[in-house]
């Protein structure tokens, strides 16, 4: 995740510059551990620029609130070994939720984006009133926490992945038609349905609600953070098609928030009603729905519902390696509307790696190899503009670790809202 990236030594002004100066300090540390693992005093010192007085007072501040632990002796040291700190294994976690048209998915992680526990259950969020799903999210991320809690954890926040356009401001979701949401509060009546589970009464809690391809760039940026891409292109399919955009390291978000609808570049004017109220939108064609459509028949159980989609997408791909003809043909038919719709955002945006996630990660085996031979001969730049294609190591869990990451955050970028114990 961005963090900083260097110390800063001084600032001219008084107490607040110095308190600004600390927090950057305290921030770099956790992210360098973070990043490079359990360090020593010294080596912190050593890697970081900053003097080992000041290392070793961050160091104990950042205990004393619970971020990082201490450990073993740090080996191949010169000279006296130090003992190594790190981030704390299960002090601080950090909690996700994902609502799909379909399903319910929770997790929870700890500060290095390690997942603890995560749980998944079918629900038919579409056909629920949205105070109905608030209070099943509410009901599984309790179940989820409280034994976490009971055993000296402490939740840093909740993110809430949905698929829509959202108002990080209000905390609201204001436009998800896959879902039939329109202009609905999540985050307030959320915080008091949460704090009501984990703390004991109904005071507010730290809920937040993004996107859930944005947060699933999140944590495709996250899981590449050693290759360190600064131009990445997401595509996930699910019961729509999500899209988040990474350039110049940053996630694009656009002038209000509403930057990334991807699944809504329109390829067939002519083409089938989607959603969002018009015609020929590259969901309509690429997404889950559409795709078993031309798998099965209307009967057929990869088409129920009431059947959890990783089950589903499990039976796909069991049919398509045994070579199931009217598998195969869905899949090179939708593989054919992606390759189209993947190209034209390659040449729009030119990014480093296009990353299949959702639903694509699942069944990647039979997509990306078209798209790494063909997507060339529809970019306009010679060799698709250097983009690469790779498949998501996260599948289908993409959003819901964005959405922990996102939890997480904030106190990794400021540490000294972390409680000192």
């Amino acid at each position: 995740m961005p963090g900083p990236t260097a110390p800063l030594l001084g600032l001219a002004g008084g107490s607040a510059d110095h308190l600004a100066v600390r927090r950057h300090n305290l921030a770099l540390l956790v992210g360098h551990l973070r990043r490079h693992g359990a360090r020593s005093r010294a080596r912190l010192a050593a890697e970081t620029g900053l003097n080992k007085a000041t290392v070793s007072s961050l160091v104990t501040e950042l205990m004393e609130r619970g971020l990082l632990a201490e450990g073993a002796a740090e080996r191949g040291a010169v000279g006296r070994p130090g003992l190594a700190v790190d981030l704390h294994p299960r002090a601080l976690v950090a909690l996700g939720a994902e609502i799909g048209v379909d399903h319910l998915a929770v997790l929870a992680t700890d500060l290095r984006g390690t997942p603890l526990v995560e749980q998944r259950v079918a629900l038919d969020a579409a056909g629920m009133t949205t105070q109905a799903v608030l209070e099943r999210v509410a009901a599984e991320v309790g179940a989820l926490a409280a034994p976490l809690v009971a055993a000296g954890s402490t939740p840093v926040g909740l993110t809430v992945a949905v698929p829509g356009l959202t108002d990080h401001e209000s905390g609201s979701v204001r436009d998800a038609p896959n879902l039939g949401w329109h202009d609905q509060p999540v985050a307030t009546p959320l915080s008091r349905l949460v704090g009501a589970l984990l703390g004991g009464d109904a005071d507010p809690w730290p809920v937040d609600v993004d996107n859930e391809a944005n947060l699933a760039a999140l944590a495709e940026l996250d899981a590449r953070a050693d290759a360190d891409p600064q131009e990445l292109l997401l595509l996930t399919g699910g019961a729509g098609v999500g899209g988040g955009v990474v350039t110049g390291g940053r996630l694009l978000r656009g002038a209000r928030g509403f930057a990334g609808e991807l699944g809504h570049l329109q390829v067939d004017p002519e083409g089938l009603p989607c959603s969002c109220g018009r015609r020929g939108c590259l969901e309509t064609v690429v997404s889950l729905p559409a795709l078993l459509t031309l798998a099965a028949a209307a009967g057929d159980p990869v088409r129920d519902p009431d059947v959890d989609v990783l089950q589903r997408l499990e039976e796909l791909r069991r049919r398509a390696e045994q070579g199931d003809a009217r598998t195969l043909h869905a899949l090179e038919e939708v593989g054919g509307h992606l390759l189209r719709g993947c190209a034209s955002l390659v040449n729009v945006l030119n990014p480093e790696v296009v990353v299949l996630g959702g639903w694509f990660a699942v069944l990647g085996r039979w997509l990306a190899p078209t798209l790494e031979r063909e997507l060339a001969g529809h970019v306009c730049a010679p060799d698709a503009g250097g983009a690469r294609i790779e498949v998501s190591t996260l599948g289908v869990s993409g959003a819901v670790r964005g959405a922990a990451l996102r939890a997480a955050a904030a106190v990794l970028e400021d540490p000294t809202l972390a409680p000192l114990r």
